[in-house]
């Protein structure tokens, strides 16, 4: 992608990158300057809860902690809603649109998808484009939290790695500082089995333990007229352990027959659940690519 001028700047859409579970807007380093390089204006920022707003259990930060201490703790973070992502998204977009940009590319990885339905569904007319990169689509009124209980989720790798009970602790809780090395593979193979191990320590400590479990289990109503109205992307990741290939068809399909005449536009890519990290050049062409049009 070679270099553009400031009228390019002006006349193409910006991106709003929402990262997913455990993440922030960290995870988006490696893909960001290639977006930029090709004229966009990119945002990425934490959600409430995540990245450097992150908060942490008391016996997370206990090497040699009772097991069952971590399995129990209340999480600080069980008060964090789905409301709470969606208007902290909005103030994003909004801040885009007051500075001359004009609707925005919204792209949810993860867990972000859930999100990004519902500020669609809320302000239509501040999105040009929906874009779910390996992400949660959930149907109208269908929590996320439902999709891993569903055959297509079989062999996803996450769910091996939760500690402790989501609706006792008010969150979906890992321990990214593990020592236990089969534990930790498992986790890089959940979420980056294409990073080199190097690569991988370095997105192993940026991973936060605790994500909120109400937006998981909070649905949003959406309608034909509002986010079915909205053109959307679908990039699927063929080797992802997180979202399965079959769960991300299943959200293809049942966008699909909800909006037959807004059909999902879908990419896919040879990667894991990370291709920010694995392959952001990749990554960047395919979404420079979808903003053109």
């Amino acid at each position: 992608m070679g270099d553009v001028t400031a009228k390019d700047v002006e006349r193409k859409p910006a991106f709003v990158l929402i990262h997913g579970a455990w993440h922030g807007a960290w995870c988006f380093s490696k893909l960001v300057p290639y977006l930029l390089k090709a004229g966009h204006v990119v945002a990425a920022r934490d959600l409430p809860g995540h990245g450097g707003l992150a908060k942490y259990p008391k016996s997370f930060g206990q090497r040699s902690a009772d097991e069952t201490a971590f399995a129990i703790e209340r999480s600080p973070l069980a008060g964090v809603t789905l409301a709470d992502y969606v208007s902290d998204t909005l103030e994003t977009v909004d801040a885009l649109l007051r500075a001359g940009s004009g609707p925005v590319i919204l792209l949810g990885h993860s867990m972000g998808g859930i999100p990004i339905t519902a500020v669609a569904e809320a302000a239509p007319e501040k999105i040009r484009k929906l874009v779910y990169l390996t992400a949660f689509m959930p149907a109208s009124g269908v929590p996320a939290i439902a999709y891993s209980r569903t055959p297509e989720a079989e062999g996803a790798k996450v769910g091996a790695a939760m500690k402790g009970d989501p609706a006792r602790i008010g969150a979906f809780r890992l321990d990214p500082r593990s020592t236990d090395a089969n534990y930790v593979s498992n986790l890089k193979q959940a979420f980056a089995g294409d990073l080199s191990d190097a690569e991988w320590e370095v997105a192993q400590n940026l991973l936060s333990p605790d994500d909120p479990a109400q937006p998981f289990v909070t649905p949003t109503e959406t309608t034909r007229s509002r986010w079915g109205k909205i053109p959307r992307t679908y990039i699927k990741c063929s080797g992802d352990f997180a979202i399965r290939p079959l769960t991300q068809a299943k959200f293809i399909d049942a966008a699909d027959q909800f909006t037959p005449d807004n059909k999902t536009e879908v990419y896919e890519l040879d990667s894991s659940h990370s291709p920010f990290l694995s392959q952001p050049e990749k990554l960047a062409n395919v979404l420079v690519e979808l903003a053109s049009r």
